[in-house]
């Protein structure tokens, strides 16, 4: 058995989109038919979720583990490369999924010891503890564990952790203030501890960054910085194309 590290885009928003599409021209040709006032109103819907379901499609087979892109693998690799650790450090990655980061990083860092995090709420019904643990099993790792937990407020103590680590994750979180979330994650970073956050910087999700940025060097911080990452796991024009123009990691120490 292979792993199954799922899509964001769920295979069955496709399915029904596509069903929604086929629907609407069958709608459009009876109203043609029968109703010629209408007829318009669903040829437009008919276009619309066509072009709507075909974008959505092309998504889910970009990010696809098995398909030919393999995006969301590639991603995965390239933010694992950031995270350099020792001997039995913890590492936390927060909204860990399906477990895909955390079971990267596990296998690189054999005697490190990693914690996957995450509300697995049901927006993504299909993720879950049960998800992750099985997909660990399946690569061959026992250096990590998997949690429920809540991102806004981590169940446990300052300065328990030695790196944090997110991949996509924050920008979902329903918040006014996601800074915040950031700065209750470097809560329980161990000082001298690193982070590698990647995400979707923009200014509509977390406003100026630079300021953020600036402002945690002010508190000790090291070398932070917010790495664009539309130029390292994106082939030319790709991000924008995926709506990941502003995907960046941030890294630093505390």
């Amino acid at each position: 058995m292979k792993p199954d590290y799922k899509n964001w885009v769920p295979k069955g928003m496709c399915a029904s989109l596509w069903l929604g599409t086929c629907i609407t021209i069958s709608l459009f040709i009876v109203f043609k038919i029968y109703n010629m006032s209408v007829w318009v109103v669903a040829l437009v819907l008919g276009i619309i979720l066509a072009l709507f379901s075909s974008y959505m499609q092309i998504l889910y087979n970009a990010f696809d583990y098995n398909g030919k892109r393999k995006l969301s693998k590639e991603i995965i690799e390239g933010v694992s490369k950031f995270i350099e650790a020792s001997d039995g450090d913890r590492i936390l990655d927060i909204g860990c999924g399906s477990g895909a980061l955390a079971i990267a990083v596990a296998k690189k860092n054999a005697k490190a010891h990693i914690v996957g995090l995450d509300r697995w709420g049901k927006e993504y019904a299909s993720y879950n503890k049960l998800l992750c643990e099985s997909n660990a099993t399946l690569e061959g790792v026992n250096n990590i564990e998997f949690m429920q937990g809540d991102a806004t407020e981590l169940p446990f103590e300052d300065g328990t952790f030695d790196t944090i680590i997110s991949n996509y994750c924050i920008h979902n979180i329903p918040s006014k203030d996601r800074q915040k979330i950031l700065l209750e994650a470097f809560r329980v970073l161990k000082k001298g501890g690193a982070f590698a956050i990647h995400d979707i910087f923009s200014r509509g999700k977390y406003g100026d960054m630079q300021s953020f940025i600036e402002n945690l060097k002010t508190k000790g911080y090291e070398n932070v910085e917010l790495i664009k990452t539309e130029d390292k796991f994106f082939k030319k024009n790709e991000a924008k194309f995926l709506s990941l123009r502003d995907s960046a990691i941030l890294i630093g120490k505390k």
